[in-house]
């Protein structure tokens, strides 16, 4: 499907969606729990509707409760009851699901949907769509391998993967080019059998913030593990179990950025609710990144989470962004320094290649159709911003672009379109509601066959 954005200001209130780190990382520890966990607002999108489905094809029961408007049951779900399988120390085992368990487009559910089930008897078979099938899982397999998992897979460690357990524990070493791998590992290993010890030493790794936020989810369960400081080694033994996990999941920050960025290039002002400034997702260092670059930005205590406010009354300037914590962050910044004064470096993100697609290289071929002067660099993006910004007026001409089936580009290119000089047709617009059903209906897109 094409889109076509049309430049036009963005203003106004805009509730940002839940988090996708969060809904499948509380999705997966309730689906592995005990008794019933009372998920309260999840993000219903394409990547979490894939968790969902694994999970009920493991024999987790979830139940939907619908939104209710005015007595009426309105879009999108209030929250989801899961009944969990009591895997771990309750002794709970997985229903053997009867064809390979397809994860769709995402690649957290892929990775630690896989660990998890590595802690079953019985042989489970992941499958995914054409991206999922060119994203390697090699370093986790290993990984899992040298735990005494069973494990095979297609070429370099793509899907359709295979694992068996029982898990063994003993010591592997782990690279992490992507921090889902570390995450699989540290979910995983608390629920394999008592008695059993895993160490992960970690030579590398990205996005440290995504660690972080899985051992909030531990310390929370009272796991107890032994770490390193710096994250590059860990012990956890077995025999733990899950409790229920309940109550609201935050606002995401990943999300958030596209309507801030909007708000930066087009003047705004927008007013973003439903995110905690507390929270621990590394994307909400983008808005430090837009003050930064010139932008305003202004918190504000909103019941129990926060407001936060952005808008432009002068140029944007350019920048140097280590985005290393923040890889997802790559394709909005890439955009927003299109329409800053000067030269801005996105820097230390070569991780950015091996998502959905290669970011760094889909990002600098698309700005360049819409004439951006833009260098693409092993790690990152050099990128030459228009002086038309200084006067509010447009500097990108407009054109015809391609999203490359990656939902954070779309968005991207998407934003990039309010501020230009002529409207801009996205190929593939359809691929944004894997993390945020809505995002083109509120840049009022005219959708085409």
């Amino acid at each position: 499907m094409y889109g076509i954005i049309k430049p036009h200001k963005i203003t106004g209130t805009i509730r940002i969606p839940a988090s996708k780190s969060h809904t499948i990382r509380r999705l997966l520890m309730a689906a592995l729990g005990e008794g019933v966990s009372e998920i309260e607002y999840p993000l219903d999108s394409l990547d979490t509707r894939s968790c969902l489905e694994v999970c009920r094809a493991l024999g987790v029961v979830i139940e939907e409760s619908p939104v209710l408007q005015g007595g009426h049951q309105g879009g999108g779900v209030l929250r989801w009851l899961v009944r969990g399988i009591g895997a771990g120390a309750a002794g709970g085992t997985y229903k053997t699901p009867d064809k390979p368990l397809d994860v769709g487009n995402s690649g957290t559910t892929l990775f630690l949907a896989l660990a998890a089930a590595a802690l079953g008897r019985e042989p489970i078979t992941f499958t995914g769509d054409a991206q999922i099938r060119r994203r390697s899982g090699d370093p986790l397999l290993q990984a899992l391998s040298g735990l005494g998992i069973r494990v095979s897979s297609a070429p370099q460690g793509c899907v359709p993967i295979t694992v068996q357990g029982p898990w063994k524990g003993g010591r592997v070493r782990l690279p992490c080019p992507t921090s889902q791998y570390l995450s699989a590992l540290l979910l995983a290993a608390p629920l394999a059998p008592v008695g059993t010890c895993t160490e992960i030493e970690v030579p590398l790794l990205n996005e440290k913030p995504y660690i972080e936020m899985t051992l909030s989810y531990l310390d929370a369960q009272h796991v107890t593990y032994e770490a390193a400081a710096d994250c590059s080694w860990f012990r956890i033994r077995g025999g733990a179990s899950y409790r229920p996990m309940n109550g609201p999941v935050p606002g995401d920050f990943s999300s958030a950025a596209f309507p801030a960025c909007a708000g930066a290039i087009t003047g705004g002002p927008v007013r973003l609710l439903g995110l905690d400034p507390e929270d621990s997702q590394g994307d909400k260092a983008f808005f430090a990144m837009l003050n930064d670059l010139g932008a305003e930005v202004y918190w504000e205590k909103q019941h129990d989470t926060g407001a936060v406010w952005v808008s432009r009354t002068g140029p944007l300037q350019a920048g140097n962004f280590d985005l290393n914590a923040t890889p997802d962050l790559l394709p909005v910044m890439a955009v927003i320094a299109a329409y800053a004064e000067g030269e801005t470096t996105l820097f230390n993100v070569a991780h950015a290649r091996i998502k959905e697609t290669d970011r760094i290289a889909v990002m600098a071929r698309e700005l360049r159709k819409l004439g951006v002067w833009t260098e693409e660099r092993p790690d990152g993006l050099l990128i030459r911003g228009g002086t038309g910004s200084s006067r509010n007026l447009p500097v990108l001409p407009g054109g015809k672009v391609d999203g490359h089936g990656d939902h954070r580009v779309v968005m991207a290119l998407a934003v990039a379109a309010l501020g230009a000089e002529a409207p801009v047709e996205i190929r593939g617009v359809e691929v944004a509601d894997v993390t945020y059903p809505g995002f083109l209906a509120l840049l009022e897109h005219t959708p085409i066959a």
